[in-house]
């Protein structure tokens, strides 16, 4: 299925080196939702869950279940948030949640001896969905960026008490344009004076924002979806000059849509920076024991096996961070 997009709200700093750098283009394979629900003994519509086995076998064998918070010990379940329209890193397939991050969580799921459930919804509305206890941890390609970290909105103002991530992958971001790239886009600055589509709550939509300011009078008109998914069809309908995704989203979708007819990535990556799975603060002890896991999974070779299935390799970590993004 056609990938969708890439989320994340990113740190001004940050904003202003996507502005600066020349984006998208080799492939580097390189920020969902607020529906979550609690019931541990059924998975709902729209969701999926990583770790095979009945719980409580995997429990008894799981090295790091002593670690989690009696809650999921009692439960053998964590609750994941997730916008599934992000191929390769999270996509429904035969109404299956599948993709490098479910793949990830059942390695996870194994170290732990819990199930990971993951639900599907709007990537704006992850974070909220964390702080309503709807969802216990979020696991969609979401950029750890010190704005996130600390609850920060697009102005630096807070708008909420933050969360903590664990990092996995790292992530760099590319520009996706029609197939043939017929108006010449290589760079954030050659969309000045166009109009460009991307997701709504993402830090490319945030990248966009910050080059209309970068373009002066040229302008820059920016058009917010709730999925990549629409964003694409702008792009490809001829409607947007560009879209703006994570490397390997964006390779994904070039390969993949229309037959690899659709889209090219344009231009060269830039602006890498760490996915985290993004915690409630007030949760830090399952933070820390999603830490022990990723950094056991990586040890063990698991992590890996998984980048290679999905051709993803290149974004690959040799250890786990809390926090690490800028």
């Amino acid at each position: 299925m056609t990938a969708g997009t890439t989320r994340r709200s990113a740190a001004l700093t940050r904003l202003t080196a996507v502005a600066a750098v020349a984006v998208a283009g080799t492939l580097m394979l390189t920020g969902c939702g607020d529906q979550t629900k609690k019931d541990s003994s059924s998975t709902p519509s729209g969701s999926s869950t990583a770790g095979s086995g009945p719980a409580t076998s995997t429990a008894a064998v799981a090295p790091l279940f002593s670690k989690l918070p009696q809650k999921y010990q009692d439960s053998k379940v964590i609750q994941v948030g997730t916008d599934a329209s992000y191929a390769p890193m999270e996509q429904t397939e035969n109404g299956k949640i599948v993709g490098i991050d479910p793949d990830i969580a059942d390695a996870l799921s194994k170290q732990l001896g819990v199930k990971f459930n993951f639900t599907n919804g709007k990537f704006d509305g992850l974070i909220l969905s964390l702080s309503t206890g709807r969802a216990d941890v979020i696991m969609s390609a979401m950029s750890d960026t010190k704005a996130r970290q600390q609850g920060l909105d697009d102005n630096g103002k807070p708008k909420g008490k933050g969360v903590d991530f664990v990092d996995y992958y790292n992530s760099g971001s590319s520009l996706l344009v029609q197939k043939g790239n017929p108006k010449g886009i290589k760079t954030l600055a050659d969309t000045c004076g166009k109009t460009v589509a991307v997701q709504r709550g993402t830090i490319y939509e945030d990248a966009f924002k910050a080059q209309k300011k970068t373009c002066g009078s040229k302008g820059l008109t920016v058009e917010s979806f709730d999925t990549d998914a629409e964003a694409q069809t702008r792009v490809r309908a001829g409607g947007a000059v560009a879209d703006l995704n994570d490397t390997p989203v964006a390779a994904y979708i070039a390969q993949k849509a229309g037959g690899g007819k659709d889209f090219e990535v344009a231009g060269s990556p830039a602006d890498a920076g760490p996915f985290g799975i993004a915690v409630s603060k007030d949760d830090t002890q399952l933070r820390d024991a999603l830490k022990s896991a990723m950094d056991a999974i990586i040890s063990d070779g698991t992590y890996a096996k998984v980048l290679q299935k999905w051709n993803a390799s290149v974004g690959a970590i040799k250890q786990s961070a809390i926090n690490g993004g800028s």
